[in-house]
């Protein structure tokens, strides 16, 4: 029976019973109990990891495989855990408070199952507060599968997304490739107002100005869809802070003036799914197609 196998393997999770070496795992300093003959067997990481003394060690060279306390202060113990568990019993114990984290463990110490469970996991349990950054780190660990579920769910509610803490954290690079997106529920003038926020918070984080943070998702908004009296208002608001590069608006008047994209990228003219029509989109139109 497989699973009562498991659910005895699972007893000696964090057991100190016969354990034989300890971890102390994160700020906290919680004692973490394991065998090293599991840890080694069930991934190379950790083979390489007790095969080394501790440091400070007064006897490295002896062949008694040393017994710790191996320091691992950058992780939560409840995430160390979580990978403990998985080594024992091949599952793993997720709520969406670790679940990113123990993603990222299970990439770090190269256990490829664990991360197709917390993929899954992260998937299945998805919401306006996290996608972003699930996105992130999807697209950190290479995970194309649960990059494209993101920007699905980003796509559905995009107006919601834009005004969560996770929006405003993303990197340059995935922002830009959101908003490259046709499909995304929001207006275009919301969404020029939810960089301009993103680019001021990352050029406080970054100490960088705001223009050089914000060059790379700039060149995503389609300007040419706003109507001239927002294009005034745009203009206001970039005295201020530079976000977007005087050529760019320029082009948007061009577009305007000739009833034309001429110039500009036909990407840049199609409307999303999300845009409010407005009159001068019926010129735009064969220039997008």
């Amino acid at each position: 029976d497989a699973a009562a196998f498991t659910a005895a393997l699972r007893t000696l999770v964090n057991n100190p019973q016969f354990s034989d070496v300890m971890f102390v795992v994160g700020q906290e300093q919680q004692k973490v109990f394991a065998h090293r003959c599991v840890l080694a067997c069930r991934c190379q990481a950790f083979r390489g990891m007790l095969s080394q003394a501790p440091v400070g060690s007064q006897d490295s060279s002896s062949s008694v495989p040393p017994q710790g306390p191996f320091i691992l202060g950058n992780v939560q113990p409840e995430v160390f855990l979580a990978v403990i568990e998985f080594l024992y019993t091949n599952s793993v114990t997720l709520n969406s408070h670790i679940a990113l984290e123990v993603l990222t463990s299970s990439v770090e110490y190269g256990l490829q199952d664990l991360c197709k469970l917390c993929v899954k996991f992260i998937k299945d349990t998805l919401s306006v507060e996290q996608v972003c950054e699930a996105l992130q780190a999807a697209v950190t660990y290479g995970q194309v599968d649960l990059q494209q579920h993101c920007l699905a769910f980003i796509e559905g509610c995009t107006a919601a997304v834009v005004r969560t803490q996770g929006f405003r954290e993303l990197s340059d690079v995935v922002l830009a490739r959101v908003l490259r997106s046709d499909r995304l529920a929001v207006d275009e003038l919301d969404l020029v107002q939810a960089v301009r926020e993103w680019a001021h918070v990352s050029s406080a984080v970054l100490e960088r100005p705001v223009p050089e943070v914000a060059a790379l998702p700039v060149r995503e908004l389609r300007l040419p869809l706003l109507a001239p009296s927002e294009l005034v208002t745009l203009e206001s608001y970039n005295q201020q802070d530079l976000l977007i590069p005087v050529e760019n608006i320029a082009a948007a008047w061009r577009a305007h003036a000739l009833r034309k994209g001429s110039g500009v990228p036909s990407r840049l003219c199609r409307p999303r799914r999300g845009t409010r029509p407005r009159d001068h989109h019926r010129h735009l139109e064969p220039h997008a197609k």
